[in-house]
């Protein structure tokens, strides 16, 4: 590919980020190159993190449905998912393409503030400057200096997906968003599971009622939980890997799925000679508008730290870009972003929780509606789970929402609409009074909300 030396704007990383932000400056009529050590664009997003594992969740539930159980071979399901991830990259590719982005295959490194180096994977160096540069470089699973990944039986959230054979049991260290979801995974293809949690609860940051459905069904599911437990060595060889935790016990299993924590891509890219400061885990510092200590370099997505989604990553790109080119960007991520979690079944929530409500003294209360009784549950067999909305017993203005069962990540946006919302339209009122499609998981809504306002009325 024919390169330039000068670019208006070099974006360093193709995952969601990334591309919101090369999307961005390209369509605003600027020069635009996009650099990534990976021969193809997606980012960890596409290759190692959320793509091939929700390809995996849902090749398993399409096999087994969310409360069964079956034996297929974890390889086969893999090559599935590889499918989706040809299929993202064509995609992606073209985007590049048609909006005339340089994509460039390297490692990038700073040579100072405005000059990047690319070292391609045959050695080759060349340089490339830019007015505005923004880093999209993602994150990665941490690894503690003290234990082998270098062991075939010791992996983390990118590695497992290159497991050659499947394993008769895993122990998941951390019960985070991709431990719980790994967990269920391994558990959907019928593997012995140990979860082992270093909290006294799973996912703290949601709702009580919603930690409980999970526990509950991961146990139903035969994983075993273990909570308020932490590691303190871990030893592998050709037959097993055992896990040793500071309360004595030993867990055993074929193979040790790390994770705990992230850490951002922010090492060996030059950032000192950029002037660019990181913090202890590797997050750059920015201010509000997307910008470092060099205020012509903007970082963007995991690099950075919270919230880390795909989806919020690509619209700080675009408000990135946006900053970058014009100086100005008054758009913000919206205060509630709603959080997706691909266990099995999976769960999404939006806005307060019972728990900060309560701290806040808030007048609230609850409106459910469990998919057992909803028509479209029981016709497609996803009878499992509940929608929850929290509202203001005084305004019934909506507080908070909560799904819980098959779909919850495509139900919460209809409430995440009438959130966004003021008056009326804000309130249990809306659902109450809105027409929807019969039988629907979406009817879920008028349900919890009449449920609701029997409580107060």
């Amino acid at each position: 590919m024919a390169m330039r030396e000068q670019y208006d704007v070099i974006v360093i990383g193709s995952g969601p980020g990334g591309e919101g932000a090369a999307m961005t400056a390209s369509k605003g009529g600027r020069r635009v190159a996009v650099i990534d050590q990976d021969a193809e664009v997606g980012g960890s997003c596409t290759h190692r993190g959320t793509i091939p594992s929700k390809a995996l969740r849902h090749a398993i539930q399409r096999l087994a449905g969310d409360e069964g159980g079956v034996d297929p071979d974890y390889l086969d399901l893999m090559r599935n998912a590889e499918a989706v991830i040809r299929s993202q990259v064509q995609l992606r590719r073209g985007f590049y393409e048609r909006n005339h982005v340089d994509v460039i295959a390297g490692r990038a490194t700073f040579v100072d503030a405005q000059c990047i180096e690319i070292a391609d994977v045959n050695g080759a160096r060349r340089r490339c400057r830019a007015d505005r540069i923004i880093l999209a470089t993602g994150s990665r699973p941490f690894r503690p200096a003290d234990i082998d990944f270098s062991h075939p039986r010791i992996v983390d959230s990118d590695t497992v997906l290159r497991l050659k054979e499947t394993p008769r049991s895993i122990t998941v260290y951390g019960a985070g968003v991709i431990g719980c979801e790994y967990a269920s995974i391994f558990r959907g293809l019928r593997i012995k599971v140990n979860l082992i949690n270093n909290r006294d609860k799973l996912l703290s940051f949601l709702d009580d009622e919603i930690i409980d459905a999970l526990a509950y069904h991961l146990r139903e599911s035969g994983v075993l939980i273990r909570h308020s437990e932490e590691s303190e060595r871990v030893e592998a060889d050709d037959s097993s890997v055992r896990l040793h935790l500071k309360s004595n016990k030993v867990i055993q299993s074929d193979v040790l799925l790390w994770a705990q924590g992230r850490t951002g891509n922010s090492d060996a890219m030059g950032l000192e000679a950029a002037g660019v400061e990181c913090n202890e885990r590797g997050s750059i510092v920015i201010n509000a508008s997307y910008q470092t200590a060099q205020p012509h370099i903007y970082a963007v997505g995991d690099v950075v730290g919270y919230p880390s989604l795909a989806s919020a990553a690509y619209d700080q790109g675009r408000f990135a870009a946006t900053h970058a080119l014009t100086g100005v960007c008054e758009q913000r991520l919206v205060e509630d972003i709603p959080t997706g979690i691909y266990t099995i079944p999976e769960i999404s929530s939006l806005g307060a929780t019972e728990r900060e409500l309560t701290a806040d003294k808030v007048p609230y209360e609850v409106g459910h509606a469990f998919f057992r009784h909803l028509a479209r549950a029981q016709i497609i067999g996803r009878t499992t789970g509940m929608l929850k909305i929290l509202f203001h017993r005084e305004t019934l203005r909506i507080l908070g929402i909560h799904c819980f069962g098959s779909q919850a990540s495509e139900i919460i946006h209809i409430g995440q609409a009438v959130m966004t919302q003021t008056g009326d339209a804000n309130t249990l009122r809306y659902f109450i009074n809105t027409t929807f499609n019969y039988p629907t998981m979406a009817e879920a809504y008028r349900v919890a909300a009449l449920n609701g306002l029997n409580r107060v009325t």
